[in-house]
């Protein structure tokens, strides 16, 4: 059982805090997972760390929202109820999406960021990507899926393993943890109990990356999907097409890893998060701690 905090818009998350006084690292979970996601990395970093996880409203432990809300806001605000002033976020998937947004928003209070397959808000993405995914879901499940197992199998197959492999590819655990959040999360959407949507940073992310003061780590697994893989590299300026974004951005890329690498790939992962964690505490100032 985790702790539970009531923020500002009376949205209740549950959150674990662990470690020392800091400085302080904020995992963020994407939308077909939860804070489990990061069982692997928090034992590693809260041996030097002040580590925070936590689920998004409607996910793992948490409560619905309440209302009209935005996950970046919410970021903000699980940190002011924490006493945090300051940290370096890392996040998977939407994770990296509400990451970044918390980032250009109050840029005073993040010291650094990681993406880890991340999404933009405001980025559109290529057709290419869109029919790949009808083509490995939606000819799968249908156009309204109404069996949840096919879905949840489907979809996570397709992100987790890639297009490029299947299930069978995976460890099993990480497949049987992978399926097991999102077949949670479908499970309560489905009911209807989570109806309210989440909204972006307006005006959004993509655009404005050139804003981006921080430094920025971006990770992607060579196994991922290829528009996601693009995203990646675009936010990463590789191969100097993104000559109008982030300033200056490190990249990794982990060979063999999905789209979920801190779950498939924990060791390599965990090295390249602390190599980078290494280069801003070695810094004139470092990241500060909590407030």
């Amino acid at each position: 059982m985790r702790d539970r905090v009531v923020l500002a818009d009376g949205s209740v998350l549950a959150f674990q805090d662990t470690g020392g006084p800091g400085p302080v690292v904020v995992l963020a979970h994407g939308g077909t997972t939860d804070s489990r996601l990061w069982m692997r990395q928090v034992p590693v970093l809260a041996g030097r760390f002040r580590v925070i996880t936590y689920d998004w409203a409607g996910h793992g432990e948490s409560a619905d929202p309440v209302g009209p809300y935005a996950r970046h806001e919410q970021l903000l605000q699980l940190l002011d109820q924490l006493g945090v002033d300051r940290a370096v976020l890392v996040g998977s998937s939407d994770g990296g999406k509400l990451a970044l947004d918390a980032a250009l928003l109050r840029p005073e209070r993040v010291d650094g960021l990681v993406l880890v397959g991340s999404g933009v808000s405001g980025y559109q993405w290529p057709e290419s990507f869109l029919t790949l995914y009808r083509q490995r879901v939606h000819e799968v499940v249908g156009p309204e899926p109404r069996d949840l197992e096919t879905y949840v199998r489907a979809t996570v197959e397709f992100l987790t393993a890639g297009p490029g492999r299947s299930w069978t590819d995976l460890d099993p655990e990480v497949w049987r943890l992978a399926l097991e959040m999102f077949r949670t999360i479908t499970r309560r959407e489905w009911s209807g109990s989570a109806r309210f949507e989440a909204r972006d940073l307006e005006p959004p992310a993509f655009g404005r990356l050139d804003q981006v003061e921080v430094p920025v780590l971006v990770v992607h697994g060579t196994e991922d999907v290829p528009g996601i893989v693009e995203l990646s590299e675009l936010l990463a300026g590789a191969a100097g097409i993104n000559a109008a974004g982030i300033k200056e951005a490190r990249h990794a890329v982990l060979p063999g890893a999905g789209h979920l690498p801190p779950l498939e790939q924990p060791e390599e992962f965990n090295r390249v998060l602390l190599d980078f964690l290494d280069t801003l505490t070695a810094g004139p100032a470092g990241p500060r701690s909590s407030a």
